[in-house]
């Protein structure tokens, strides 16, 4: 444990000390959170919801997305292809250690992310806060590792540090906008109402608007509980057989 706390601490260091990663990831969200929310007034609706409480629970859900998936696999990609992770596998901190410390920083960063996001929905937009506490740290948790791990395996498609961002972006941004982040899909084409039917954020965003309008909201959203787990287990698979330590350019075969 104590080269897990260690390696988290540095973790840390590094996210905050990037720029760009702190805007992206951490500061995005809060800034779509503000500028949406000053849009709709306090009577607004958005499928059916408060407005505010439908744009907070979308945002949190996209703070997710964009730290533990897209910032996760474009920061791995990066590490990897400059050969940093070659070396952290030739030292003494076991593999699993640092991958651990490395999703456990993102965790931090949503967590920080999501408590200003509730500040500013509470205060700022007139949002509701969740019904549970309980179900809503479950849910951060839930969606963290599962989409993590989805970020894992992608960085196994990814064969370049500069087209990193190109394909990790060309793939959430669609399911951001597809899933409902900041308008209910009842509102899509069929087409695209389709496609949502498949995504885990889409699943996500269920279970987490369920968390801000139900006391009981994790019994009545076991099923989005189910695809979001299934999502993950299918990420940590796929992660298991394509991760990769070692620059990819220029290799033949895998």
């Amino acid at each position: 444990m104590r080269l897990f706390f260690h390696e988290l601490a540095a973790q840390q260091r590094i996210f905050w000390r990037s720029r760009e990663a702190a805007f992206f990831t951490f500061l995005l969200p809060i800034i779509f959170l503000v500028l949406l929310g000053s849009i709709y007034g306090d009577r607004d609706t958005i499928g059916g919801v408060n407005a505010g409480t439908y744009l907070l629970a979308g945002l949190l859900g996209y703070g997710i997305v964009s730290t533990a998936f897209a910032g996760l696999a474009i920061q791995l990609v990066v590490r990897r292809e400059s050969g940093v992770l070659k070396r952290v596998r030739g030292t003494p901190l076991p593999p699993g250690v640092y991958l651990s410390a490395v999703i456990g920083s993102m965790l931090l960063v949503i967590g920080l992310e999501a408590v200003i996001q509730l500040m500013i929905g509470r205060f700022l937009i007139g949002a509701d806060l969740p019904q549970s506490p309980g179900a809503f740290v479950f849910t951060l948790l839930l969606g963290t590792v599962a989409f993590a791990a989805l970020g894992l395996a992608l960085t196994g498609l990814v064969r370049s540090a500069e087209g990193s961002s190109a394909i990790v972006n060309a793939i959430y941004l669609p399911m951001v906008f597809i899933s409902g982040v900041f308008w209910s899909t009842e509102s899509m084409p069929a087409f695209l109402r389709t496609i949502a039917d498949i995504l885990p954020l889409t699943y996500l965003l269920e279970l987490m608007r369920h968390v801000f309008l139900e006391e009981d909201a994790l019994s009545e959203s076991l099923g989005a509980i189910a695809v979001v787990s299934v999502w993950g287990a299918v990420g940590v698979v796929l992660a298991l057989r394509m991760f990769r330590w070692e620059p990819r350019e220029g290799m033949s075969g895998t």
